[in-house]
């Protein structure tokens, strides 16, 4: 499990150390860096993933494209470059990139892994040095493999394309492989910790009963086309219904199914990174999207999650209470915009009966703010 990520001059960033728990939760102001410190993350995991033996990190991929060098290094300093570093349970790692403002990629200018450090490196693979120990190798392969989706999910479609199991591993950034790995995965078991009671360990039908618990009355028909490469997706959510094209079951239900996907795909010690998991639900649904992170979590599934829902916080809060995982494995962190007023992340505490220690300005308080206000406590 990754336990903390370090930024130097990277985008709003001067230095950012962010400790990283089993279910990380990233909340706050928008244009406050959330999204910044997953980025860090998918421009690892698109450069080892595409570029396996490059010493050039890629800012442009299939998971993110920020653009240039001048895009993504930090204004204020006077950097050339940026620091990405990662701490797990036994090691630490270090990269330093360097460009040009007008480039598109950036070169390593050092990688530093415990106490060994090499400069200007002339052979990588997966950004780390030849002969590598196997406990970074296994680092290596969990950045590799992590799962990254996006606010921007794929909209319903008519069709979607089968893919080649062998290529395509994971839901996409979009969800746009979502209903091509739950075809070909659909017979596979999902573990233990994640499997609902009373229903079929195979992913098909989780992913049927988990979207569900979200949606009730949700089925779902996925059938490859004859004579294609293409499967062809059948929603309802009542049985007294036909199965109907994804156009005309709402959008909630297409958002939440690739992150369904994704978590009951994924397996103990993988890394699963998710924007926004409650766009498009109602707001029980969302603190069920909530304690659904918690079971992904209790699988031994590191989750990074970011979110402006006040719903899903509560569910975790609730989960955590109810004991299905301990405040411990919980970070929460709250950013604000860069200003000499005070450190950029605050990092609220859990305990072990779902309270928080601090609620710092803007931190999940509107409701309060808005009530305040119509019973005449509060001005505009």
């Amino acid at each position: 499990m990754l336990t903390q990520l370090e930024l130097r001059s990277f985008k709003c960033f001067d230095i950012l150390r962010l400790p990283l728990a089993q279910l990380t939760l990233l909340t706050g102001l928008n244009s406050a860096g959330k999204s910044s410190v997953l980025q860090a993350l998918v421009l690892l995991h698109q450069t080892m993933r595409e570029h396996e033996w490059s010493t050039r990190l890629a800012l442009n991929g299939i998971g993110v494209r920020l653009g240039a060098v001048a895009d993504v290094v930090d204004e204020q300093s006077s950097s050339t470059g940026f620091e990405i570093a990662l701490e797990d349970q036994t090691n630490s790692y270090r990269w330093a990139f360097v460009g040009d403002r007008r480039d598109m990629s950036m070169q390593v200018q050092r990688v530093v892994f415990n106490d060994r450090m090499l400069e200007q490196p002339k052979e990588l693979r997966y950004l780390l040095p030849l002969r590598a120990p196997d406990s970074v190798e296994s680092l290596a392969m969990r950045i590799r493999n992590l799962v990254y989706v996006t606010a921007e999910r794929l909209a319903p479609q008519d069709s979607y394309v089968l893919e080649d199991p062998h290529v395509v591993t994971d839901v996409g950034p979009r969800g746009e492989h979502a209903l091509s790995v739950l075809h070909w995965g659909r017979d596979d078991s999902v573990p233990d910790q994640l499997t609902l009671p009373d229903v079929s360990p195979l992913r098909l039908r989780q992913v049927e009963a988990r979207m569900g618990s979200l949606f009730p009355g949700f089925a779902i028909d996925l059938q490859q086309a004859p004579r294609a490469t293409v499967v062809t997706l059948g929603l309802r959510t009542s049985e007294a219904e036909e199965f109907h094209r994804p156009v005309h079951t709402g959008f909630g239900l297409t958002q939440v199914l690739p992150v369904v996907v994704a978590a009951l795909s994924a397996v103990k010690g993988d890394i699963l990174l998710i924007e926004n998991p409650e766009v498009h639900l109602h707001p029980a649904g969302q603190a069920m999207m909530g304690q659904f992170t918690v079971d992904a979590a209790r699988a031994g599934i590191q989750v990074i999650v970011e979110t402006h829902s006040d719903h899903v916080l509560n569910g975790i809060r609730r989960a955590v209470k109810a004991g299905r995982l301990s405040a411990e494995q919980v970070a929460i962190h709250f950013f604000r915009p860069r200003s000499d007023e005070g450190p950029q992340v605050l990092s609220p505490v859990l305990d072990d009966t779902g309270n928080i220690d601090d609620w710092p300005d803007g931190f999940f308080d509107q409701f309060d703010k808005d009530a305040n206000y119509f019973a005449g406590w509060a001005d505009v």
